[in-house]
């Protein structure tokens, strides 16, 4: 593979597989044979989800730091699990014994039934307050510029330093949701990228871009030469499936997640030759992202307009093979072209 993503001047994430469907032991095995594609194609990183259904993200990010020289795990971080000091303490151990960077991914949300099993019965914008608290904490005993004193609304400490000390070189990249005015609101006080999944990219030119320090967006792609070949293969890997749409229906009903939410309500959009834009993956339960599908041309054309209005990070759904990272490569390459990054 060629490393071709990393030549884009785009900054692109795999997505790890989730466990809830595997098999152990084989399950690990999947997951580092898409690590490596991943770091092969030239990916920056790759996402870890976490809820209470999956593998813990971080037995997963070391085993991946620990099975490819550069690929930088973006971890999932659900304040309900974990303590701020003990993501800090994580990270930079992480630092010490590997020299990888990580990322942070900082979910607010989730299922509501998961929340509710751990008995946080919090309001989804007060959510994100609390998270604007955990996460400044994590980053303030990961900078190390001297002893940590907080006396907060949902946190305390007093005199907390983080040792061993984190290299400033790896201080972690900071993402937050930003589908919500609450997320995005977090994010622009964190100067965190806010992560969207994107309505088709004409909304997006109609409106002024929001107020973040960086965009970024969560979509999957099918391209090929010719648009009928990906089309084939797209519908191929997912067809209609009735229990998905079942799923899915039910999955609504116990999610708070105004991506999730957002997107339920846009449906069947008109995909085809002249509208990349497919909801089908989503709406039947296979995946928790659009699609782009189409020639190699024209879904760059769409990723080059997302581009044009902000959204510079991508992170892509869970990879099919390698090849599929090198169509997706061939894509971005095209889209660089067209913008000034």
């Amino acid at each position: 593979m060629t490393g071709r993503l990393r030549e884009t001047g785009l900054k692109v994430f795999a997505t790890c597989p989730p466990s809830y469907t595997a098999t152990p032991r084989i399950y690990l095995r999947d997951v580092l044979e898409v690590a490596r594609w991943s770091e092969a194609a030239g990916c920056e990183g790759i996402l870890i989800y976490t809820d209470n259904g999956l593998v813990d993200p971080w037995l997963i990010a070391q085993e991946m730091i620990t099975h490819t020289e550069q690929l930088c795990p973006l971890v999932a971080v659900q304040p309900v699990y974990m303590h701020p000091y003990a993501v800090a303490k994580v990270v930079a151990s992480l630092g010490f014994l590997h020299g990888r960077r990580i990322y942070l991914n900082m979910v607010a949300g989730g299922f509501k039934n998961d929340l509710e099993a751990l008995n946080d019965p919090t309001p989804h914008d007060e959510r994100y307050a609390r998270l604007v608290e955990y996460t400044t904490l994590i980053m303030d005993l990961l900078k190390g510029a001297g002893p940590v004193t907080l006396d907060g609304r949902y946190y305390r400490v007093a005199n907390l330093r983080m040792t061993p000390r984190l290299e400033p070189k790896l201080l972690p990249g900071v993402f937050v949701s930003g589908s919500s005015d609450a997320g995005l609101a977090a994010a622009r006080e964190l100067g965190a990228l806010a992560v969207r999944y994107p309505k088709p990219v004409v909304e997006y030119e109609a409106a002024p871009p929001p107020d973040a320090a960086a965009l970024g967006i969560r979509i999957g792609i099918i391209a090929r030469e010719d648009s009928h070949d990906a089309w084939t293969v797209a519908r191929q890997r997912f067809p209609d499936d009735r229990r998905g749409q079942l799923t899915h229906q039910l999955a609504m009903k116990v999610s708070d997640s105004e991506w999730h939410k957002q997107l339920s309500k846009l449906g069947e959009t008109a995909a085809g030759e002249e509208q990349p834009y497919w909801m089908v993956p989503f709406e039947n339960y296979k995946t928790f992202c659009p699609y782009l599908v189409g020639s190699y041309d024209r879904v760059a054309d769409e990723v080059a307009r997302y581009v044009g209005v902000g959204y510079k990070t991508i992170i892509l759904d869970v990879p099919a093979s390698p090849e599929e990272l090198e169509h997706i490569g061939v894509v971005c390459e095209r889209a660089a072209e067209r913008v000034t990054l």
